[in-house]
């Protein structure tokens, strides 16, 4: 995958990490990327060291979306850990 289809990818994971545990967080469109970008090399990292299990480099393997995904809900909730719960 180029790096527009890890923006792309991450910008996704990002959004969808913010639809399912919603609240106000680290917001906008960059902050949703870099929240997405980030979380896809965290899950891939955790998805390879930990599970056994490489995230292949094909943009549509369904693999490679849910590690993007895991790893940008874990930075979210990482954040709230450490920064609170901002839901007011």
């Amino acid at each position: 995958m180029g790096i527009i289809s890890w923006i792309i990818l991450g910008l996704l994971a990002g959004a969808i990490a913010k639809f399912l545990l919603p609240g106000r967080d680290p917001g906008g469109f960059i902050g949703t990327t870099l929240i997405g970008v980030a979380g896809a090399f965290i899950g891939g990292w955790i998805s390879a060291r930990w599970l056994d299990h490489p995230v292949a480099k094909d943009f549509y393997d369904g693999a490679t979306w849910a590690a993007a995904i895991g790893g940008s809900l874990v930075l979210l909730i990482a954040y709230r850990l450490l920064f609170g719960n901002s839901r007011n």
